[in-house]
């Protein structure tokens, strides 16, 4: 930990550069989540947000347009894994914003478990993400946004089932994994398939390729219909 000496400069709410690195300020001052670099700037304390260690800040990094993200936001997300960008998302909501993560492995589940004894605007929830039924009492209403990393064959349906949540107008992403989707066709054309299923509930604002950081990925931007 150390000074930040490069004034940070502001792309998105809640998210800021140096021209080298992405950051977002940390909620849990002092506190690390993945081992990542945290810097002092005036009374703040920043935290790294690493683009090989989260598609969404691999997004950030490659040119996405607009954050779905924002401070008091409700925010649905969909594989949130052990919370590595779950945490970033953590701080940009901030104490006012609530962050509901759903994932299958209960290995997972346990770090989060752990995350949220620190940051109490993250609400675990082991349920798969595909059964909205088993995790919708929990939801206290529509979300303001929704994100998804999940690496199954149908990562577009999950969205699409998972919208209902979403209020209208809303702005959401989605991670997509191609090779997760299928081996042999063309990383093209099976995002062309992924984006005719969320059309049936999305309009598609913008599509990313997340390369070099990720292999065969894209993050799409999108807006509820």
């Amino acid at each position: 930990m150390g000074k930040h000496y490069v004034p940070l400069r502001k792309l998105f709410e809640g998210i800021y550069t140096d021209e080298r690195e992405i950051y977002t300020k940390n909620l849990a001052r002092g506190q690390r989540v993945y081992g990542e670099k945290l810097f002092i700037e005036g009374s703040e304390e920043y935290r790294a947000w690493n683009p090989n260690r989260s598609k969404y800040a691999a997004a950030v990094d490659n040119g996405l347009q607009e954050s779905i993200f924002f401070s008091g936001a409700k925010v649905l997300y969909l594989g949130s894994a052990e919370g590595t960008t779950m945490s970033h998302v953590s701080d940009i909501v901030g104490e006012s914003g609530m962050v509901l993560g759903v994932d299958l492995s209960e290995i997972a589940m346990m770090k989060l478990i752990d995350l949220a004894e620190t940051r109490k605007n993250i609400f675990p929830i082991l349920a798969d993400a595909e059964q909205t039924d088993h995790y919708k009492e929990y939801m206290g209403g529509e979300v303001d946004t929704m994100f998804q990393d999940i690496a199954q064959r149908n990562q577009a349906e999950i969205f699409v089932k998972n919208a209902k949540f979403l209020k209208k107008k809303g702005l959401a992403a989605i991670a997509i994994k191609t090779k997760s989707i299928s081996q042999s066709k063309k990383k093209e054309d099976v995002l062309a398939e992924e984006k005719k299923i969320l059309k049936q509930a999305f309009d598609i604002l913008q599509v990313v390729s997340l390369e070099p950081y990720e292999k065969s990925h894209y993050l799409l931007l999108l807006k509820k219909k």
